[in-house]
Protein backbone atom coordinates (compact mmCIF):
# COMPACT_ATOMS: atom_id res chain seq x y z
CA UNK A 1 0.00 0.00 0.00
CA UNK A 2 1.10 3.83 -0.86
CA UNK A 3 2.76 5.25 2.51
CA UNK A 4 3.12 9.04 1.41
CA UNK A 5 0.00 11.32 0.91
CA UNK A 6 1.56 11.38 -2.88
CA UNK A 7 1.31 8.05 -3.24
CA UNK A 8 -2.28 7.76 -1.81
CA UNK A 9 -3.49 10.39 -3.87
CA UNK A 10 -1.98 8.77 -7.69
CA UNK A 11 -3.71 5.28 -6.52
CA UNK A 12 -6.96 6.74 -5.90
CA UNK A 13 -6.71 8.54 -9.32
CA UNK A 14 -5.09 5.05 -10.84
CA UNK A 15 -8.64 3.42 -9.81
CA UNK A 16 -11.09 6.30 -11.58
CA UNK A 17 -8.85 6.22 -14.41
CA UNK A 18 -9.24 2.64 -14.79
CA UNK A 19 -12.83 2.72 -13.89
CA UNK A 20 -13.43 5.55 -16.37
CA UNK A 21 -10.79 3.96 -19.50
CA UNK A 22 -12.72 0.23 -19.09
CA UNK A 23 -16.45 2.46 -19.82
CA UNK A 24 -14.67 3.79 -22.53
CA UNK A 25 -13.75 0.22 -23.97
CA UNK A 26 -16.78 -1.54 -23.47
CA UNK A 27 -18.60 1.37 -25.52
CA UNK A 28 -16.12 0.94 -28.51
CA UNK A 29 -16.39 -3.11 -28.21
CA UNK A 30 -20.42 -2.73 -28.02
CA UNK A 31 -20.36 -0.42 -31.22
CA UNK A 32 -17.73 -3.01 -32.99
CA UNK A 33 -20.37 -5.92 -32.07
CA UNK A 34 -23.08 -3.72 -33.75
CA UNK A 35 -21.57 -3.61 -36.76
CA UNK A 36 -20.39 -7.69 -36.60
CA UNK A 37 -24.44 -8.36 -35.79
CA UNK A 38 -25.41 -6.78 -38.55
CA UNK A 39 -22.66 -8.16 -40.82
CA UNK A 40 -23.35 -12.14 -39.46
CA UNK A 41 -27.24 -11.62 -40.19
CA UNK A 42 -26.82 -10.43 -43.84
CA UNK A 43 -28.45 -6.35 -43.40
CA UNK A 44 -26.21 -4.77 -45.49
CA UNK A 45 -27.89 -1.14 -44.76
CA UNK A 46 -28.13 -1.54 -41.25
CA UNK A 47 -24.14 -2.82 -40.73
CA UNK A 48 -23.31 0.61 -43.02
CA UNK A 49 -25.19 2.86 -40.83
CA UNK A 50 -23.97 1.08 -37.79
CA UNK A 51 -20.37 1.63 -39.43
CA UNK A 52 -20.75 4.49 -39.51
CA UNK A 53 -21.86 5.17 -36.47
CA UNK A 54 -19.27 3.31 -34.97
CA UNK A 55 -16.34 5.13 -36.47
CA UNK A 56 -16.15 7.91 -34.51
CA UNK A 57 -16.77 6.06 -31.66
CA UNK A 58 -13.71 3.84 -32.64
CA UNK A 59 -11.39 6.89 -33.82
CA UNK A 60 -11.97 8.63 -30.17
CA UNK A 61 -10.32 6.11 -28.22
CA UNK A 62 -7.26 6.62 -30.62
CA UNK A 63 -7.01 10.72 -29.01
CA UNK A 64 -7.58 9.31 -25.67
CA UNK A 65 -5.14 7.19 -25.77
CA UNK A 66 -6.58 4.03 -25.17
CA UNK A 67 -5.78 1.83 -28.22
CA UNK A 68 -3.04 2.30 -30.97
CA UNK A 69 -3.92 4.47 -34.29
CA UNK A 70 -2.59 0.67 -35.98
CA UNK A 71 -5.17 -1.53 -34.30
CA UNK A 72 -8.10 0.82 -35.22
CA UNK A 73 -7.02 1.68 -38.56
CA UNK A 74 -7.24 -2.53 -38.76
CA UNK A 75 -10.23 -2.75 -37.07
CA UNK A 76 -12.04 0.09 -39.22
CA UNK A 77 -10.48 -1.67 -42.54
CA UNK A 78 -11.18 -5.15 -41.40
CA UNK A 79 -15.00 -4.23 -40.79
CA UNK A 80 -15.72 -1.61 -44.17
CA UNK A 81 -13.90 -4.83 -46.11
CA UNK A 82 -16.56 -7.09 -44.75
CA UNK A 83 -19.46 -4.82 -45.46
CA UNK A 84 -17.83 -4.50 -49.12
CA UNK A 85 -18.05 -8.21 -49.81
CA UNK A 86 -21.61 -8.27 -48.94
CA UNK A 87 -23.64 -8.28 -52.31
Amino acid sequence: MANTAQARKRARQALKHRDHNMSLRSTMRTAIKKVVKAIEEGRKEEATSAYKAAVPVIDSMVNKGLAHRNKIARHKSRLNARIRAMA
